[in-house]
């Protein structure tokens, strides 16, 4: 497997680029050539015409070297911009230097090297074009000898100079878009994804650093626990039959809750153990659907939530973080409208969605951005919740977006459709 990096990947994917505008050039030296001879005899034809061989030559092969074995150095590119310039200023000299309408060619390369490599290296190109434009101006040989210097000739000369200035306007107003616009916008959409990139991680610290002090809690809590538990076994020993029976009631309920507690910590313990080795899985949307429904009936018997009757199909990738999420979302609606929750799907070609609905109004605050972005305040917990959900559903690449009105809250769930086979449940 062959591993490039941030630089060579550029670099390759400016490879055809590059080559389209040494192609342009070519294509646009041999029309000038061929448009010239039929206007007047030019003595340095064979010159220019080996000139633009060797120069489509060198293109393909740099085009080959660029696609197959990027360059590690930005210095390798620059002699190459280095090259073109020498090879077009050759073609200059022979087809009479700074007088050509077709020297300002020469931006090209300059333009390539301002977006491609760093400043220091694009300023040295600069200096070099410009180096050739004033060699050009001093030593060139002349479009027409003094057997060619006639009047019909000098106007037919003029005429063809101010009509290659418009082309070659156009032509460097051309290239400019397509070769320089383009590798811009790569380099734009580069610059979107590392910032994307670097927000994400940002997340994923803030994550791990919850998970991390969630585990260290529990790890806490467990000795408070016990000792409360082995306490609560002395005062039933020591407490006489009356006073034992009077306190029943409330010693049972003590017990109940600390069981509660250590329940929590064990579950607690077990996810994370779960989500440090949880695998994707492919499986039809009702498939899933049909699973988190049965988690959901485990855990909410009595909860009034409506399910929808029949879920398109369509395989999405998912695993035992993505279950816990979209349960961490039923049990906010749930506690926020604990009369009516539904539940509904819909799908297109490329996405799935999941929709929780609730009659609740507790999450206007967290609403007023991007659902999941940041923690928000809670009433009833902590309010990491919806962060935590937020965070796993971007994670398998879907998205998480909210609507609170009069009516209520909903949650749209969306997940992008697995390019995988179906697994089963």
């Amino acid at each position: 497997m062959e591993w490039l990096t941030h630089s060579q990947t550029g670099y390759r994917q400016a490879a055809r680029y590059l080559l389209a505008m040494r192609l342009a050039i070519i294509a646009s030296t041999l029309v000038a050539v061929a448009v010239a001879e039929t206007v007047i005899a030019l003595p340095y034809r064979a010159e220019a015409l080996l000139l633009c061989l060797l120069y489509a030559v060198l293109s393909i092969l740099g085009w080959l070297w660029f696609s197959r074995r990027p360059p590690t150095r930005s210095l390798a590119v620059t002699l190459t911009l280095a090259g073109d310039l020498a090879l077009i200023s050759a073609w200059l000299y022979f087809t009479g230097g700074y007088t050509n309408p077709l020297v300002s060619l020469l931006l090209l390369p300059i333009a390539v090297a301002i977006i491609l490599v760093p400043l220091s290296q694009s300023i040295a190109l600069t200096l070099a074009g410009i180096a050739a434009y004033t060699v050009l101006v001093l030593w060139h040989a002349p479009v027409m000898s003094g057997n060619h210097m006639h009047q019909g000739n000098v106007g037919n000369l003029a005429e063809l100079h101010l009509g290659g200035m418009w082309v070659t306007f156009a032509l460097t107003a051309a290239i400019l878009l397509l070769v320089v616009g383009t590798l811009a916008q790569r380099l734009r959409l580069q610059q979107t994804q590392l910032a994307q990139f670097r927000e994400n991680r940002l997340r994923d610290e803030q994550i791990i650093s919850l998970g991390l002090s969630a585990a260290a809690v529990a790890h806490r809590l467990g000795t408070p626990l016990n000792t409360v538990t082995l306490l609560l076994d002395e005062i039933r020993n020591q407490l006489d039959e009356p006073t034992a029976k009077a306190v029943e009631d409330d010693l049972q309920l003590m017990e109940q809750q600390l069981t509660l507690c250590s329940g929590h910590l064990q579950q607690l313990t077990k996810a994370a153990v779960e989500a440090r080795g949880a695998q994707r899985e492919t499986l039809s949307f009702p498939q899933w659907v049909a699973r988190l429904r049965e988690s959901a009936t485990l855990l909410w018997p009595a909860g009034p939530i409506h399910w929808p009757d029949n879920v398109p199909s369509a395989p999405v990738a998912v695993d035992a973080t993505l279950d816990q999420a979209i349960l961490n979302l039923l049990a906010n609606a749930l506690t926020a409208s604990p009369l009516w929750v539904k539940v509904s799907t819909r799908t297109t070609e490329e996405r799935v969605e999941l929709v929780v609905e609730d009659h609740g109004d507790g999450l206007e605050a967290a609403l007023q951005g991007a659902p999941g972005e940041d923690i928000v305040e809670s009433r009833d917990g902590l309010g990491v919740g919806l962060f935590l959900s937020n965070a796993t559903i971007q994670r398998l690449g879907g998205t998480l977006r909210a609507r609170a009105d009069d009516n209520g809250t909903t949650m749209v769930i969306d997940l992008p459709v697995s390019v995988g086979q179906t697994g089963e449940v």
